[in-house]
């Protein structure tokens, strides 16, 4: 049987469910499940549910709920989450490994004693799912990455790498929707537009979302 989550507060307005302490599918899918519980039978006063890797932030209106209020309201209401039905979007992602969007392919395929080709392999045989956005808007970080191609960060960040850069780092693979330094591992690059502040979907994923990718030639 599952343990019961932690319930405590987060400043003045929020909650933060706390499932466990690492990452991985089982954690996730309880997340996702209690996050669909809340949106279909939202207590009163609640404002918005945020899901992470291992938690769910509970935001509230301390105008017409209260702390204990609302977790009592939650436990109550957590047999709901075994009921949900979650129905994942899936993505096909295209990556180029190749040139100078994979500028630490060769790197990784030499810290692994694979060749680039085998690197590339594991990665496309990863099974990623959205756990969560933070860091810079869109950037979604997606679990996954094979136990074969985890390595730690680098030791030190290395700047200028450009939008649509696919990088690794441990469990965790994320595509960049900003320029920036990185100290992750970037492996490839893709044209997929996953940031579009001016449209009508900001983001492409959602957490909970299932996304592999697909190799392509030179972009």
């Amino acid at each position: 049987m599952t343990e019961a989550p932690t319930i405590r507060p987060l400043g003045d307005g929020a909650l933060l469910i706390e499932f466990g302490d690492t990452i991985n599918a089982v954690i996730h899918n309880q997340v996702m499940a209690w996050d669909a519980a809340l949106a279909e039978n939202p207590p009163e006063g609640m404002l918005e549910s945020v899901p992470a890797y291992a938690s769910l932030m509970v935001a509230y209106d301390n105008a017409v709920t209260d702390p204990e209020q609302l977790s009592s309201w939650i436990r109550t209401a957590s047999k709901l989450a075994q009921t949900v039905a979650l129905s994942p979007a899936e993505h096909c992602i295209p990556v180029c490994y190749e040139g100078d969007g994979a500028p630490d392919l060769g790197a990784v395929a030499e810290r692994l004693g694979m060749t680039r080709d085998d690197v590339v392999a594991q990665h496309l045989a990863g099974n990623y799912e959205v756990y969560m956005y933070g860091f810079a808007p869109g950037y979604a970080y997606l679990g996954g990455v094979p136990d074969a191609v985890q390595l730690p960060r680098k030791a030190e960040p290395v700047r200028g790498h450009k939008v649509g850069s696919v990088m690794i780092a441990g469990g965790q693979c994320l595509i960049t929707t900003l320029p920036m330094p990185t100290g992750w591992w970037v492996i490839g690059h893709s044209s997929a537009v996953i940031l579009d502040p001016d449209g009508p979907r900001p983001f492409l994923f959602q957490p909970g979302d299932r996304v592999r990718f697909e190799r392509v030639e030179g972009e």
